[in-house]
């Protein structure tokens, strides 16, 4: 925890007072600039953030293409080490280190626990990432503008801690020591959390492995708890097609697209819960796309389009579920078929 809180402070740096602010983190799942170091981090390492708020780091990091979850997750790291009730000598409080007037203008009931708090940890992630993406989308106008330079994470990064009239005033991060430490130190700390073969803003970084079709949706070899095919449903007690596999692993455990594609849908479904469907164009003439299931969080929005690996949300149990799994889905010209074999199991 820095101890010093500008923007979030709500500190008036255009006002001639020097501020100085913490910034935090989390896989949005989609991050990335176009710039070059610009990179809003691609997507969360898995294992690197505490379970019960991967999926509040993903939803956030999903925001704007400029903070991804890695970035998310490093500044709260850098803000208050992941503890939810952590306190600053100066008055900043919770998992982002909010300052009580700056809450006021961006903390909502995220959780929906009927109550607005920086202690809340899902109020105080969803909170920082629209934070963060209305700071990048201010510093890049400066940079439309042509009175600030540099990459677009950098000087978000330092309007977080300084404040934007600093970085409009200095036409870049300002010359402060604490400012110019705290990106530094944020950019060295996202490394920790960024899965670097997942990549991130959308790119996936990943392959489909030789003799397959598509590559896993999940990590490593994850198991099966449920193959495609005729089964009693477990919620209805109704003897159905299960349309899809499942696979067995924790809730937050991040999902990633299967192929290169462009989301169609992302969003509520009564059954599926939340839900996310890529189209992947035409293989041998037949039209093909792939869905992701009973997520905890959906880090991608519709229009959006994917490359192999990129992360789309994260596994949880919405909808129709008895436990956290991944249910997905291959659809071949609007009818679902055994995804077994497209993924080589």
């Amino acid at each position: 925890m820095s101890g010093n809180k500008g923007a979030l402070a709500g500190l008036a740096v255009g006002a001639g007072a020097m501020v100085f602010a913490p910034v935090l983190l989390f896989l949005a799942v989609s991050g990335g600039g176009t710039e070059a170091g610009a990179t809003g981090g691609g997507a969360l390492k898995t294992g690197t953030v505490p379970p019960e708020y991967v999926p509040w780091v993903l939803r956030a990091g999903a925001m704007c293409p400029e903070i991804g979850p890695a970035v998310i997750a490093a500044q709260i790291e850098a803000e208050s080490n992941w503890n939810p009730d952590a306190e600053s000598p100066v008055g900043a409080q919770g998992l982002s280190q909010f300052m009580p007037g700056t809450w006021t203008s961006w903390g909502r009931d995220d959780d929906g626990n009927g109550r607005v708090s920086p202690f809340d940890p899902g109020d105080a992630i969803m909170a920082q990432g629209r934070y963060d993406c209305s700071l990048a989308k201010q510093v890049k106008r400066y940079k439309d503008r042509g009175i600030a330079a540099g990459p677009t994470l950098d000087l978000t990064l330092a309007a977080y801690n300084a404040g934007p009239g600093a970085v409009e005033q200095y036409g870049g991060i300002p010359p402060y020591t604490e400012t110019q430490g705290y990106v530094t130190r944020i950019k060295s700390l996202i490394a920790k959390y960024e899965d670097v073969a997942a990549g991130g803003g959308g790119g996936g970084g990943g392959t489909i492995p030789a003799g397959r079709k598509m590559a896993m949706p999940l990590a490593g070899n994850p198991p099966m708890t449920s193959p495609y095919g005729m089964r009693v449903h477990p919620v209805t007690g109704v003897n159905k097609l299960h349309t899809g596999i499942d696979f067995g692993v924790p809730s937050g455990t991040p999902i990633r697209a299967a192929m290169d594609g462009t989301v169609t849908f992302a969003g509520w479904n009564t059954g599926y819960g939340n839900r996310v469907v890529i189209s992947h164009g035409t293989m041998d003439g037949k039209t093909i796309a792939t869905t992701y299931n009973h997520m905890s969080a959906i880090g991608v929005s519709k229009g959006q389009k994917v490359k192999v690996g990129a992360p789309v949300g994260a596994v949880g149990s919405t909808g129709y579920s008895t436990g956290a799994h991944l249910h997905f889905e291959v659809q071949q010209n609007g009818q679902y078929v055994n995804p077994a074999p497209w993924i080589g199991k």
